[in-house]
């Protein structure tokens, strides 16, 4: 074994397990939010009654309000309305006071109307179906910088480090 291979292999496995690390705190991350906050908001704006999609919507933006998603913006090289945490926390916030307001004489019509609008206000459809409309890395926020040099950083020297023992090896 040379001493390139002594010295390239530990720090190959190494930025191999960090990578790994960070994808699975990634994953993880996705997953609580997504359990904690997204199916919430999918499971108000798929109710059939104002009741239900007060409280599903409640628990979300608890959630919201509890990891401090009210504000700020998820990108880091481009300011992107798409990003904007402080517009998707308002938009929610409104469409619940908009619930809340609804007087108990409301038709169902009307009730109908706003649980639509709540629909269309806080979900996407596309080719795969709908999807609940949020910031793309609102679940690493406000870490974000964080996430992405560990991630970029661990996977390009992973990359750096498997190479040059590839190319040592086919020499």
């Amino acid at each position: 074994m040379s001493i390139l291979e002594r010295t390239f292999f530990p720090l190959a496995i190494f930025f191999t397990v960090l990578f790994g690390i960070w994808l699975g705190v990634r994953v993880t991350n996705s997953i609580m939010f997504s359990m904690n906050c997204a199916d919430y908001i999918k499971r108000a704006t798929s109710a059939n009654t104002v009741e239900m999609a007060k409280r599903e919507l409640a628990k979300a933006i608890d959630y919201a309000e509890r990891k401090n998603l009210t504000e700020g913006i998820v990108s880091i090289f481009l300011k992107q309305p798409k990003n904007d945490i402080g517009f998707w926390y308002e938009n929610m916030k409104a469409g619940y006071e908009e619930l809340d307001n609804l007087r108990e004489d409301t038709t169902s019509l009307e009730k109908t109307n706003v649980l639509m609008k709540l629909r269309e206000s806080l979900t996407d459809s596309n080719d795969k179906g709908t999807s609940v409309t949020v910031p793309d890395g609102i679940t690493v926020y406000p870490y974000n910088v964080v996430y992405f040099i560990w991630g970029f950083g661990t996977f390009l020297l992973m990359i750096v480090f498997w190479g040059v023992l590839l190319i040592d090896l086919l020499e």
